[in-house]
């Protein structure tokens, strides 16, 4: 029995007795084809099971229809928002999306911006690993004119297109929030380092709204998680818990951090929100199910991950360059729920 193989232009030439040349024109609708064959050559590639090899193709024409999107999981539901406004912005184009996850880790990132890179994708749209400090492995995508795009966790200090929201603000809103409810001795659950602007814009945020409402900067009262879990969560929050003063408002970077606080706090018989208010961040779908339901701060990911797309597209098409710009969402809203409503 013969084994299987992909079907190439040259099995169909040989069936329909035409050049190699006609086959590639036809499958692409080139007008120097007439209909008839167009019709026939097509007819005849579908019936043989003909599959394009775009991946082949891109290699002539040294690019793919395809956008890279590297992240550090598909996990998360504000990540998972974010890959589906790119999908159904880049489809929309004919393009396809590839997606890597880089789990937090650094070296995963740049082993899988080279592949990224070696697949010759035309665009590439990345929200930075946690442990990411240095981010010259995306240097090679801007010097060969590769349409690169931060989105959400984005580096301070690198020349190209950021998409992100206004944290700074989110966070002032979300420390203000608490504040309003009467708490004093406000904690902050925060994650990643210094080196990205999206923790450490909440953070100047949240030390603001302090400031500006004369309440006190207490340092033990800030906790900074290796990763955004659960179990880093808890384990924060027993921390902030422990303390012989403790706080009786949380500020969490992230809903799942939020989560795992009101289920902490409940197993230490702490009354949420009479004795501890908290609020997260990005009002994922966990924030409507937790009992309390948990007070948050909305996140636009969908519209982040089109705004994304849309920019790799219009540097795709266009010969000019866009100008680097950076997008900035400015409509988050607190979302007040049982969590942190007091008054």
């Amino acid at each position: 029995m013969e084994e299987n193989k992909d079907i190439t232009i040259y099995d169909i030439a040989e069936k329909l007795n035409l050049a190699t040349s006609t086959i590639s024109r036809a499958l692409k609708d080139h007008p120097s084809i007439s209909d008839k064959t167009i019709k026939k050559v097509k007819k005849t590639a579908e019936e043989m099971g003909y599959v394009p090899n775009t991946l082949a193709a891109g290699l002539r024409g040294n690019k793919t229809n395809t956008i890279g999107v590297l992240i550090p999981t598909v996990t998360q539901p504000f990540l998972s928002s974010l890959i589906s406004g790119i999908e159904i912005t880049a489809q929309k184009s004919g393009y396809n999306v590839i997606i890597m996850q880089s789990h937090d880790s650094y070296e995963e990132e740049v082993s899988l911006a080279k592949s990224l890179y070696s697949s010759r994708v035309s665009g590439v749209i990345s929200s930075l690993a946690m442990e990411t400090r240095d981010t010259s492995h995306f240097q090679q995508f801007v010097s060969n004119n590769i349409p690169l795009v931060f989105v959400d966790r984005v580096p301070k200090d690198f020349n190209t297109f950021r998409v992100i929201i206004d944290n700074y603000a989110a966070g002032y809103k979300a420390t203000k929030h608490l504040i309003e409810q009467g708490c004093t001795r406000i904690a902050h659950l925060t994650a990643g380092s210094e080196f990205g602007n999206l923790y450490s814009e909440r953070k100047r945020g949240y030390l603001d709204a302090l400031k500006d409402h004369n309440l006190p900067l207490i340092e033990e009262l800030i906790v900074n998680l290796k990763t955004v879990t659960y179990e880093e969560g808890a384990k924060a929050s027993n921390k902030l818990f422990d303390l012989e003063l403790r706080p009786d408002g949380i500020f969490a970077s992230g809903d799942i951090i939020a989560v795992s606080a009101i289920q902490t706090a409940k197993k230490r018989g702490i009354k949420i929100p009479e004795e501890l208010a908290i609020i997260g961040f990005n009002n994922d779908p966990i924030s409507q199910i937790i009992d309390p339901n948990l007070s948050t701060i909305t996140h636009p990911a969908a519209k982040m991950g089109k705004a994304s797309a849309e920019i790799i597209l219009k540097n795709i098409k266009s010969n000019k360059k866009d100008e680097v710009k950076e997008i900035t969402f400015l409509n988050t809203e607190v979302l007040v729920r049982e969590s942190s409503k007091r008054i």
